[in-house]
C-alpha cells in the first residue's frame, strides 16, 4: 500500500474515499438510528446528543442547527459550569473528560424526560465521562446511539474503571471510519495529519436526520425542522417551534 503524500490534495482523496464508504457501511445502522429517533419523537421524547472535544461539534449537528430536527438537546461539559454553579475554572481541567463522576453531574442537570434518546459521540469512545455517561443513560432506561471510531476505540484501552468502552454500551453504533489516531496522512518521521472524524461522524448525524425526514415527509407529515435565523421568518418559525418543547430543550452555552 502506497503512502499518501501530504497535501491538500492527498487529504481530499482520503477523506472522499471515506465519504463514499461510510454511507454504504454504516447503511444499516442508519436506518436502524432513524427508526429509533422516530419511534423517541412519536412518544413525546426528545434527542439528547453529547459530544466532549471536537466531537461536540456533532452533537452541534443533531442539535439547535438549521436543517436539523428541533426537538433536540445539546449536553456539554460546561453545563456544570453554566447550570450547575461550578466555578469556571473547573473547565480548565486537563482531565475533566476522564473524570467519571462529571458525567452524574451533567445527567443531573439536563431536561431529561423517560422518553428521551441519547446520542453520545466520542471517536476514541474510552474516556470516563463518555463511558459513565452511557453508563447511566443505560442504566435509566435510556437508548443509547454512539458514533464512535471503531478502529480506534478496538485498539486503546478504556480509561473508565469498569473497562468498558461506549460501542460496547450502545444500543445502535454508528461507525465514522475514522482510523487509529484520527488523522490519515502519515508523517515520514511519525505521526500523521489530516483528522477526519469530525466530517465523517457530521455525515453520519445528517444521514440520519434526512431519513426521519424521509419518514415523515412519507406519511404526509411536516417534520419540526429549523430554519436557518440568518433568513427572513426563520427566527419566529423557530420560536413557534421551540415553544412546544418549553423546558425540554436548552439552546445556551
Amino acid at each position: 500500500m502506497t503512502t499518501p503524500t501530504v497535501s491538500a490534495d492527498s487529504y481530499s482523496s482520503e477523506l472522499n474515499d471515506l465519504v463514499r464508504r461510510v454511507p454504504v457501511t454504516q447503511a444499516d445502522a442508519v436506518r436502524e438510528t432513524a427508526a429509533r429517533f422516530i419511534a423517541a419523537l412519536d412518544r413525546g421524547g426528545v434527542i439528547q446528543a453529547f459530544g466532549s472535544g471536537h466531537s461536540e461539534a456533532v452533537a452541534m449537528e443533531i442539535a439547535g442547527r438549521a436543517g436539523g430536527l428541533v426537538p433536540t438537546n445539546r449536553l456539554t461539559l460546561r453545563d456544570i459550569v453554566l447550570y450547575g454553579g461550578a466555578p469556571p475554572s473547573e473547565l480548565e481541567r486537563y482531565d475533566l473528560e476522564r473524570d467519571p463522576s462529571v458525567a452524574r453531574r451533567i445527567l443531573e442537570l439536563a431536561p431529561v424526560s423517560p422518553p428521551d434518546l441519547f446520542v453520545v459521540i466520542s471517536s476514541s469512545g474510552v474516556n470516563g465521562v463518555v463511558v459513565e455517561l452511557a453508563s447511566l443513560i443505560k442504566e435509566r432506561g435510556h437508548e443509547l446511539i454512539a458514533i464512535t471510531s471503531l478502529a480506534h476505540s478496538r485498539a486503546v484501552s478504556s480509561r473508565h474503571p469498569s473497562g468498558r468502552k461506549l460501542y460496547e454500551l450502545a444500543d445502535v453504533v454508528l461507525d465514522n471510519g475514522a482510523p487509529y489516531g484520527d488523522a490519515v496522512l502519515p508523517l515520514p518521521g511519525g505521526g500523521a495529519v489530516g483528522a477526519v472524524s469530525t466530517i465523517t461522524s457530521a455525515l453520519l448525524a445528517q444521514l440520519v436526520v434526512a431519513e426521519v425526514v424521509r419518514h415523515y415527509l412519507s406519511l404526509g407529515e411536516v417534520p419540526p425542522l429549523y430554519l436557518s435565523a440568518n433568513v427572513p421568518g426563520g427566527d419566529e418559525h423557530n420560536l413557534a417551534l421551540e415553544a412546544r418543547y418549553s423546558g425540554r430543550i436548552r439552546r445556551g452555552g
